[in-house]
């Protein structure tokens, strides 16, 4: 197994940073049914709060059947996992997610503990390989990666 160098862990990193931003901007975003499974591929796995889904069409199956969200991430950490080059990542975060418009947005008949609306805690990890078909990167560059695990949790 390779070592892994400070060079590695800060630019796995900054790749967990980038990849946190952009995948939360587009699960939030109007198109995500079409752009939120880009970030997987045909043999990568989802567990959503402990439903199994399998590969592009099984997230896009997912986020098309559940109302709009917001999320707000509170933080996330990033392992670099050594054996290539760049390194899989292992990337945790954890935050707040809303679904639908929120509270204010729930009709007056909506039952209290309803989750539609409501403000969740939720954990959710991946594990994100290098993008074989990605233009290679520059020294110091950012790879490109792509989700082959990924599971979501909600905590409270």
């Amino acid at each position: 197994m390779s070592t892994l160098t400070q060079n590695d862990i800060e630019i796995a990193t900054r790749a967990a940073d980038h990849f946190t931003r952009l995948y939360y901007s587009t699960y939030d975003s109007p198109t995500r049914v079409d752009d939120l499974p880009n970030f997987y591929r045909p043999n990568s796995a989802l567990t959503w709060n402990g439903r199994p889904f399998e590969g592009i069409e099984g997230v896009r199956e997912l986020v098309s059947g559940i109302p709009s969200t917001k999320h707000e991430v509170q933080s996330f950490d990033c392992h670099p996992i050594p054996g290539s080059q760049p390194p899989s990542l292992l990337v945790t975060v954890s935050g707040i997610v809303t679904h639908g418009k929120g509270p204010a947005g729930n009709p007056a008949s909506t039952p209290r503990h309803t989750v539609d609306g409501h403000p969740r805690v939720f954990s959710q990890t991946f594990v994100l390989a290098p993008d074989p078909n990605a233009p290679p990167t520059k020294s110091g560059e950012v790879a490109k990666y792509y989700i082959t695990a990924d599971a979501l949790r909600f905590v409270g």
